[in-house]
């Protein structure tokens, strides 16, 4: 989390890029969750190239972990440079929640929502202390982290684990938030189903019918980098105001079906998929 990914803020980017194509080789890295990740994929028929889907396993960890380093050290002039951005952001000015997921690098999907002139707030939940028990670099990454995109936003970070009112009070504003979907729905106290990957799954419900309540348009953005190259490529599409929550689920989670179907091996959330998915149903059920 710091000496391998920290070289990204002594190193031109497309020189970092390759060596981290190179320690991405090593079998030791990020090792156990990897292997977490690569078992409940496997499980669920999503795998077809162990070795490759390893490698980019490790490789997309590597790249989301340098970019904090990267944020400390970098700022507009690189995402000029080394940021490709299609679609547009909503204009500033209106309420809108903005969607994403927990897939490849996400970060420079912020800096180009704030270059945007956005005021787009975070929504965070409360860190699990008994996860960072005895990992006190972890926990240090982890802080760091959420302080980070704080400082990239622009606005503060809203803590919406105990409700979403911090989230209608700033949509009442004409701001926005932006919140990765993609989280078990174990963490909300009210969840609908979808259809992932031919999977049956289930979400947290409340910001997206907040969205359709209220009818707060919604835009979904994927952030994600070329293997070869390291360019970022940010996509963005504005899916508009909604008035059937079933539609907008299957909207928004249809871009991450897309992103899934160009590289599954760059979902963070695989090590933790049992809670994602229904436990009782296999792929291809």
């Amino acid at each position: 989390m710091v000496l391998l990914p920290g070289l990204s803020a002594v190193l031109p980017w497309p020189l970092c890029f390759r060596v981290f194509r190179r320690l991405a080789r090593w079998r030791w890295l990020y090792r156990d969750v990897c292997q977490r990740a690569l078992h409940e994929a496997r499980a669920r028929g999503v795998v077809d190239d162990e070795a490759r889907w390893h490698w980019m396993r490790r490789l997309v960890t590597l790249v989301d972990h340098a970019d904090y380093y990267l944020s400390r050290t970098r700022g507009n002039k690189w995402l000029a440079r080394h940021v490709t951005v299609e679609g547009a952001w909503p204009a500033p000015g209106n309420a809108g929640i903005l969607c994403t997921f927990h897939w490849s690098a996400g970060m420079w999907g912020l800096y180009s929502a704030a270059h945007a002139h956005l005021r787009a707030h975070a929504l965070v939940a409360t860190l699990d202390q008994t996860a960072f028990e005895g990992r006190t670099v972890l926990d240090w990454y982890a802080r760091t982290r959420i302080a980070e995109v704080t400082r990239v936003l622009g606005q503060c970070a809203l803590n919406v684990s105990a409700s979403l009112r911090p989230a209608i009070r700033a949509l009442r504003d004409g701001e926005q938030v932006i919140a990765a979907v993609d989280v078990p729905a174990d963490q909300a106290a009210a969840s609908e189903p979808i259809t992932l990957m031919g999977m049956p799954a289930r979400i947290p419900r409340g910001l997206l019918r907040l969205a359709v309540d209220r009818r707060v348009p919604v835009t979904v953005h994927v952030t994600g980098f070329d293997t070869r190259t390291g360019q970022r490529q940010v996509r963005i599409v504005q899916l508009g105001v909604y008035d059937d929550l079933p539609a907008l689920l299957r909207d928004v989670f249809g871009h991450l079906e897309a992103a899934l179907a160009q590289d599954p091996a760059a979902w963070h959330l695989w090590s933790e998929a049992a809670r994602f998915f229904n436990r009782d149903k296999q792929f291809g059920v």
